[in-house]
């Protein structure tokens, strides 16, 4: 894969922490990076956003972000209330052809769940992601509730005509309950694609040195990790 599109079931799954390690294991096999940020909200002008952690995380990529909006909002409601212009898939997709032509991998951070609106005509992520030709890795939650979520996902990515390589676990708690444990054995058959990775709980405020080396560890050979099943 050279373009990745990373989108989740929900926010605050661990989107971008997922991102990031899946940044560093590139890097640590020797691929160049850059990360794009469609539409960051909930942060004002001057304030470090995503693209700003998986750099300080993941260390040298080209980080872009197309659209900032200060109220933590859908970025369609976000744009609207602020004022300014939304982000519209072709500019996504015209974005990441141009990142594309002068990187080995090129990953691309939804807002949200798949099907947040980016404008008021409704285009969503799914509609970049078709533009750009581009699977969507889905990143989910452990708990109670993921396998629905993760199941409706993949739904809208086959209506939508989208792959989906396969999904992470955003945020792996140390002490996994029940259901969390089977999950982690269910969420293949939910998602009808394989499980690439377990993010650890709290590895966002890893240092980085420390959240590089370990990267690798939690994502399976496909995403350039050496995690096995």
């Amino acid at each position: 894969m050279s373009v990745l599109f990373v989108s989740g079931t929900g926010t605050e799954i661990g989107k971008t922490v997922t991102t990031a390690a899946i940044a560093a294991a590139a890097i640590a096999a020797g691929r160049s990076v850059a990360v794009l940020k469609p539409a960051q909200t909930g942060v004002a002008a001057g304030e470090a956003g995503d693209v700003a952690d998986v750099e300080r995380l993941a260390g040298r990529v080209t980080t872009v972000e197309l659209a900032r909006y200060p109220e933590p909002l859908a970025p369609g409601t976000a744009a609207l209330r602020a004022g300014l212009p939304p982000v519209r898939p072709h500019e996504i997709a015209e974005a990441v052809a141009k990142l594309d032509a002068s990187h080995d991998l090129v990953l691309v951070e939804g807002a949200g769940g798949l099907l947040v609106r980016f404008d008021a005509d409704g285009n969503t992520l799914a509609d970049a992601a078709r533009l750009a030709q581009a699977p969507v890795l889905v990143v989910v939650q452990a708990g109670l509730g993921t396998l629905n979520t993760t199941a409706l996902t993949a739904l809208a990515l086959r209506t939508h005509g989208l792959d989906c390589p396969g999904v992470v676990v955003g945020s792996w708690p140390s002490e996994p309950d029940l259901a969390s444990r089977c999950n982690l054995e269910d969420l293949p058959d939910a998602a009808g694609a394989p499980l690439l990775g377990v993010i650890p709980e709290g590895s966002g405020t890893l240092p980085p040195d420390a959240f590089r080396a370990a990267a690798p560890g939690w994502l399976s050979p496909t995403l350039s990790g050496s995690r096995r099943p």
